[in-house]
């Protein structure tokens, strides 16, 4: 098992856009594992390559229904809205609203670089858009109603 460092949001690599990935690599395959060991050592539900210093369109998310791969992830399609309460591996023991919407449709690749389609709603709709905006340079503080940003555990 190997830990990543997480970076933190003072560090600038966290507002970079990232760069596709063209294939999937022996380097790419190790990528994913340690973010995954990363994700699931820090208790977080989603990690993207940004936040481990890699400038490469992957994440990985878990939201207890099992890990989802993600390789040149992009939102086709979205609607509605919704209110989480979202904390972040980068900002460490701070949590904020944030409006998002409450259904996605999201394109990758899977990590034998085929094309993967995924509905989701609720919290796994959520956390795909926190992990896209990541590869987009963007964090969740960006987006959350600066009066809830509080200091402290998250409700869920």
């Amino acid at each position: 098992m190997a830990v990543l460092k997480v970076i933190t949001k003072e560090d600038p690599r966290l507002r970079r856009k990232t760069v596709e990935v063209k294939e999937v690599t022996p380097e790419i395959r190790r990528l994913v594992k340690d973010m995954t060991d990363t994700m699931y050592a820090a208790n977080g539900v989603g990690l993207a390559a940004t936040q481990v210093g890699e400038s490469k369109r992957i994440a990985v998310v878990d939201v207890g229904e099992g890990l989802i791969v993600l390789i040149n992830p992009e939102i086709t399609a979205s609607g509605g809205t919704v209110v989480y309460e979202e904390g972040c591996l980068s900002v460490p023991g701070y949590f904020a609203e944030v409006e998002r919407s409450s259904w996605v449709t999201v394109r990758a690749r899977d990590l034998k670089f085929r094309q993967v389609v995924i509905e989701a709603t609720g919290m796994l709709a959520h956390a795909l858009q926190h992990e896209i905006d990541h590869l987009d340079g963007t964090l969740y503080v960006d987006k959350a109603d600066p009066l809830t940003l509080k200091k402290g555990d998250s409700k869920r």
